[in-house]
């Protein structure tokens, strides 16, 4: 987690996170921590919440019938923890997310498994119509426990240069 210190008055400090644009560097690599380990409350009220109703995600007698063996973990939740567990390294300041890409789901996730994830900075422009912004883009790989990969996908963010982002603005 990217964590720091801004001075705001005299002796006063106020923690502040994520990274401006000229932060970054391509090549670098984040590993995000702490891992999340699924559980089947987590699994159940996401897909319920997200109105999936394929019983993969919520039936135990459907899932023991299906090459699995039991239910899957909602791969839109897999995407969603590992995304979360980057934010405090790439996005935090983001502005706007661009685009995603590429999503790859090669392993299945089972309730019980825990996910740890890093994202390597693959491209880095200043944008050509926000003279106080960057675009950022990252390839964001998600293993579980046993460093199988569960997940990986490019994600492109629209960062602030240092003392433009909101948190540099707003006096709260």
């Amino acid at each position: 987690m990217v964590a720091y210190m801004k001075e705001v008055g005299d002796r006063r400090f106020r923690e502040s996170y994520g990274r401006y644009f000229e932060q970054f560097e391509v090549g670098d690599v984040y590993e995000h921590r702490p891992g999340r380990t699924i559980t089947e409350s987590d699994n159940t009220w996401f897909t319920l919440m997200t109105m999936n109703q394929h019983p993969l995600h919520f039936d135990t007698e459907y899932g023991a019938g299906t090459e699995f063996g039991r239910v899957l973990v909602n791969s839109c939740l897999t995407l969603s923890i590992v995304v979360g567990m980057s934010v405090s390294d790439v996005s935090q300041k983001t502005i706007a997310n661009l685009g995603w890409n590429d999503v790859k789901m090669p392993a299945p996730v089972f309730v019980g498994d825990t996910l740890y994830s890093e994202s390597e900075v693959i491209e880095k422009r200043e944008s050509k119509s926000r003279p106080n912004q960057g675009i950022v883009t990252v390839r964001t790989t998600g293993r579980k426990q046993d460093g199988t990969v569960v997940i990986s996908f490019v994600r492109s963010a629209l960062i602030p240069k240092e003392g433009h982002a909101v948190d540099d603005k707003i006096d709260y």
